[in-house]
């Protein structure tokens, strides 16, 4: 009964699932991460338009699997200069706390946390810090799961707290991305 309930779910869902993707490519930043759909919007962006944008990653992707909101800071690079802005004038901080913490983590390290798979979100964290995108992991998090700057993908950073990163980020003029 279980698995008719179960097969009958994943039958429904699979059209939705195939569709999530459908008119989606890739990014003019970053074409291989955060895809993108040409949108006819009509919300314009007015010249001159700059994003200041934080995100707060708590999530921790499946083992091996990519961090949806590590990818979603990608698609919004994408999608804004795809729209015209500057690359320049899109800044983007990622804060990461509590599960989320094991998606900063080095290959060895992960691995070894993480019953020998992959970080699936090690190749798009790299992509990210390549193109300007600032990571921070929350120094409190990292104290609770023994992790040490040492353990990180190079170039994420350590704050004191995701709480205090974003106090910091919010007085530099950056809005809290909500999803």
């Amino acid at each position: 009964m279980i698995r008719a309930a179960l097969l009958t779910a994943l039958l429904l869902s699979a059209p939705v699932l195939a569709q999530s993707r459908e008119g989606f490519g890739p990014g003019p930043v970053l074409p291989d991460v955060g895809p993108i759909a040409p949108v006819d919007s009509d919300l314009a962006l007015p010249k001159g338009t700059k994003f200041k944008i934080a995100f707060d990653v708590a999530a921790k992707a499946a083992p091996g699997g990519l961090s949806r909101q590590i990818e979603t800071a990608a698609r919004t690079l994408n999608m804004h200069v795809a729209a015209g802005v500057p690359q320049k004038d899109v800044q983007i901080v990622v804060i990461v706390h509590g599960p989320g913490a094991m998606d900063l983590l080095k290959p060895e390290i992960y691995a070894a946390r993480n019953e020998g798979k992959a970080n699936g979100s090690l190749d798009a964290v790299r992509k990210l810090l390549g193109a300007g995108v600032e990571f921070y992991l929350c120094g409190q998090t990292a104290m609770g799961q023994k992790i040490t700057k040492a353990d990180l993908i190079p170039g994420v950073k350590m704050s004191l707290s995701a709480i205090t990163a974003h106090a910091v980020y919010q007085q530099r003029g950056y809005t809290l991305n909500p999803f």
